[in-house]
């Protein structure tokens, strides 16, 4: 198969970036077998990233399998403003982690982190510990529950990438993620803040003093998590990004602030 009929068959199959992606293909193959198995998978419509074994983030290189949830570009707005946020050496918990792309993003900005990371998915796991080796620690468990206690009133840098797509909603999602990444990556329960309730609740016995709290949502999402950070203690900002097709990232931002009384539970 030449460059250019790859490139007719994967535009055929609705591809907006054919040319990149059949270049991609083409350097990830490793014969010509290989290359038409790969190209008949993206053809059917499997992300890309979950094809040839990677996803790039932040710069990054990241192991995916087929089925996790690949990191979207969007989300390099929460860990600029982590990083921003933080420190040379700061404690980092990745909750919701996926394969570890926003901890490791973060702490290679950071120059340096102890990095924590925890996700109730075991393919997420598996992806993470290959991710994060030795730069980090990775916990397979709901939210909190398989942290060590010795991370509690430690954290500085909390990022909650959870899922945020209402159930009702799932059905309009592109079918590259609808149909290849695992529901619980996804489904954010009725109204997309189901597990954020439980993270933000958590949270306070979890922060240092001083600590933040940040998660991805939609705008509307947003107004409500800050609502929440402020029930339990914590000092809530709303943060917008606009790329440059006019699409806005939302980050809710919650600090910890020296004096609050801690309402979380370990």
């Amino acid at each position: 198969m030449t460059p250019s009929e790859l490139v007719q068959r994967l535009r055929a199959s609705g591809s907006v970036f054919a040319e990149e992606e059949a270049a991609l293909l083409l350097a990830e193959a490793s014969d010509a077998a290989s290359l038409e198995a790969m190209t008949a998978q993206r053809v059917q419509g499997e992300p890309l990233e979950q094809i040839v074994g990677w996803a790039e983030f932040d710069g990054m290189r990241f192991v995916v399998e087929p089925g996790v949830f690949v990191p979207r570009h969007r989300s390099e707005f929460l860990v600029e403003r982590a990083a921003a946020l933080g420190r040379r050496g700061a404690v980092v918990l990745d909750l919701c982690c996926g394969i570890g792309a926003l901890g490791l993003a973060v702490r290679a900005r950071l120059g340096d982190a102890e990095l924590h990371c925890t996700d109730v998915d075991p393919a997420e796991v598996r992806c993470a510990r290959r991710n994060v080796g030795a730069y980090g620690s990775v916990y397979e468990g709901d939210l909190y529950a398989s942290l060590p206690d010795t991370l509690g009133g430690r954290v500085e840098l909390l990022l909650a990438n959870a899922p945020y797509v209402p159930s009702g909603e799932l059905r309009l999602m592109p079918p590259e993620a609808r149909e290849h990444e695992h529901p619980v990556a996804l489904d954010g329960g009725v109204d997309g803040l189901a597990v954020h309730r439980r993270a933000i609740a958590g949270a306070p016995a979890w922060l240092a003093p001083g600590g933040r709290v940040l998660i991805e949502l939609s705008a509307e999402q947003a107004v409500i998590a800050a609502s929440m950070m402020r029930e339990v203690g914590l000092l809530a900002e709303i943060v917008t990004e606009e790329d440059d097709d006019g699409d806005e990232t939302t980050v809710v931002i919650g600090t910890l602030v020296i004096g609050t009384v801690v309402t979380g539970t370990r």
